[in-house]
């Protein structure tokens, strides 16, 4: 039966309807969390709440018969809608978008899925694709859903000796990639990565190759055209793994978290439609890379669970220029904008001419995703590109929840947003600030350590191969608590704030600061785009700037300035010492703050791998800003 949902006036419960009988079925989110409160032993109530969890997602899965997330997403929206645009791939180049109706993409998908059948890939294995974003990357994902088959998507910016550990952990046999990419008019052979990268890996015996940079049909798509349009999907459990994705891990050794069929569904379409005001007939731009979490749940499985259209962005922000984004807002008429703080702080630099030049009235929703939004950024995203009228979300949530949980909307029509909050639990996360001594903050303007206290369905269930560490990392810390590893703060009026990653709070002059304030400080200052802070060496607090100007700005006085707004909205304990005009990024625009330590502390062999960097020759200017700024204190 088809799925409809509303929400009870309370936001405590979820009613689904019946399109078929509609008989109402009422399942109360408060019951995810009973299992924490009414176990015994509640170190160990993970176990007993993932079966609380499987009986709820299996009544979800009985949306359809088969209990394949492939249909969801795909099937009903084809036979409904069949010229509905499903995807819009923006192509590197300006213009040359390509566009791919819901008719299309389940034809291409059950092609890829019977291929794969053909090929020996069976319900249960686990095929890595190592693509940027396409729409063969996507019908590879859903085509592994339809057969059974988890995916591991790995981020096509990953060199060689990465990809091969994540194969490895993963145990693929089947490889997935391009010839080549093209982003920001540079062209990368992926093939040649995955080549080196196979050597090591055993378990592997096919690699599928698309010509991305060929005209002519060949490789996997030509392989495909000879495979039957219609393919029979497997009859999934609603626990069975759906996808496998790697995020970093403090050990060094990257997590495989493991996310399973109908919770993960459910969660990322729901987000997707009350977070963003998604409507039906709307344009969804999510410029994230589909190698990350907020690609899944949110260029892929939210979107097109949701029947909605949603753009896959294989460019840069700044390619050809500045006003990229902006452009293709005009161009496709995007009606929802989702993208990094470190993009938004980015453009700024470049100033409002690149963003006023260009028709954004289309624009009913913001979003920022990745790391806390500093109050400037967030005002010019408002104000500048949204025109003051278009609500910013500022959303916070992690490869290990599956989806949003705190966010300004949805909230009452008109509900205040408060600059660099995320603000507002979502529908069933109910979050704990924890203190030093492991007791939860109940005071009202407090801060602590971000926990959340009952489950819910989008969540991680594992680490792939160490189930252990799964436990021993997120329930271990606070027995009876899903620890987030992020710090917040919690307002008078109930709003959350994230104050970033608790391993990155910085022992200054013998008070614990966090590194997210002091950006924001510095962030504040007129002439600064943006900065990155890390703690380094120093015989009483250690605090290291990396500060980028906007274009045109004095830097005359910048040192005091900064200092001064330090000074005025932490304390003088917290400025920082020394300054640089560049920082090192990856291609989906996270700066890389470990490279920045390691330069910080003069260590200048421990930088690590960085293949991902956007721009290698961004840490070779670091350091030799660094240098010359350590030779000019010199006595």
């Amino acid at each position: 039966m088809a799925l409809g949902l509303c929400l009870c006036g309370n936001w405590t419960s979820v009613r689904l309807l019946s399109v078929s009988t509609r008989e109402p079925l009422l399942v109360p989110l408060t019951v995810w969390g009973k299992v924490i409160t009414n176990t015994p032993a509640k170190s160990a109530c993970f176990f007993f709440f993932l079966i609380l969890l499987n009986a709820l997602c299996e009544y979800i899965a009985s949306w359809q018969k088969e209990k394949n997330v492939f249909l969801n997403c795909l099937d009903r929206h084809a036979l409904s809608s069949p010229e509905k645009v499903a995807l819009i791939w923006e192509k590197d180049e300006p213009g040359s978008e390509v566009k791919v109706t819901y008719r299309q993409l389940l034809e291409m998908t059950c092609r890829a899925g019977n291929l794969l059948r053909r090929r020996g890939v069976k319900k249960g294995d686990c095929v890595t694709i190592y693509m940027p974003p396409c729409p063969l990357a996507v019908a590879s994902m859903l085509a592994c859903a339809r057969i059974g088959a988890a995916h591991n998507v790995v981020f096509a910016g990953f060199s060689a000796e990465a990809l091969a550990e994540r194969i490895r952990d993963a145990q693929s046999s089947t490889v997935i990639t391009v010839n080549e990419s093209v982003r920001g008019g540079k062209v990368t052979r992926l093939k040649d990565t995955v080549d080196e990268a196979v050597r090591g890996c055993p378990t592997v015996r096919q690699v599928f190759v698309a010509m991305r940079t060929d005209a002519q049909p060949s490789g996997i798509l030509q392989e495909m055209m000879s495979e039957d349009v219609v393919c029979e999907p497997a009859a999934m459990d609603s626990e069975d793994v759906l996808f496998l994705l790697y995020t970093s891990g403090s050990t060094g050794k990257p997590k495989g978290l493991v996310h399973t069929q109908a919770g993960y569904l459910l969660y990322a379409a729901l987000t997707h439609k009350y977070v963003f005001d998604y409507r039906d007939g709307d344009v969804f731009g999510c410029v994230a890379d589909i190698g990350w979490i907020t690609g899944h749940s949110y260029v892929v499985y939210g979107p097109l669970a949701n029947g909605g259209t949603s753009v896959l962005f294989e460019s840069t922000p700044i390619y050809p220029d500045p006003g990229r984004y902006w452009e293709m807002v005009e161009r496709l008429k995007i009606n929802q904008f989702y993208g990094a703080p470190t993009a938004i702080r980015l453009l700024l630099k470049y100033g409002d001419q690149w963003v006023r030049k260009y028709d954004r009235s289309s624009l009913r929703t913001l979003g920022s995703v990745g790391e806390p939004i500093n109050k400037e950024a967030w005002e010019w995203y408002h104000a500048v590109v949204g025109e003051g009228r278009c609500p910013v979300v500022d959303t916070w949530w992690q490869t290990e929840t599956g989806g949003i949980c705190i966010a300004p909307r949805p909230s009452e029509p008109h509900a205040e947003i408060v600059p660099g909050m995320a603000m507002r639990p979502f529908f069933g996360i109910k979050p704990a600030l924890m203190d030093g001594e492991g007791r939860a903050v109940t005071s009202d303007d407090g801060s602590g350590a971000l926990c959340l206290t009952q489950p819910w369905p989008g969540m991680a269930r594992s680490i792939h191969n160490d189930h252990q560490r799964f436990v021993d990392t997120y329930f271990k810390t606070y027995p009876g608590y899903f620890f987030t590893g992020d710090g917040a703060r919690r307002s008078e009026e109930g709003y959350y704030q994230i104050t970033g990653r608790l391993d990155d709070v910085i022992n200054v002059s013998g008070h614990r600061v966090g590194t997210a304030e002091i950006e924001d400080a510095v962030n504040q200052c007129s002439a600064v785009a943006e900065s990155a802070v890390v703690g380094c060496a120093h015989p009483v607090k250690g605090v290291y700037a990396f500060v980028v100007l906007k274009q045109d700005a004095r830097e005359a006085g910048l040192v005091a300035q900064i200092n001064d707004s330090v000074s005025d909205k932490i304390a003088k304990y917290a400025c920082p010492d020394h300054f640089v005009r560049r920082l090192p990024k990856t291609r989906s625009g996270k700066i890389m703050r470990r490279v920045l330590r390691k330069v910080a502390e003069g260590d200048l062999d421990g930088l690590g791998d960085l293949s991902t960097l956007d721009d290698p020759a961004t840490v070779q200017e670091v350091i030799r800003g660094h240098r010359d700024l350590a030779a000019e204190r010199r006595p």
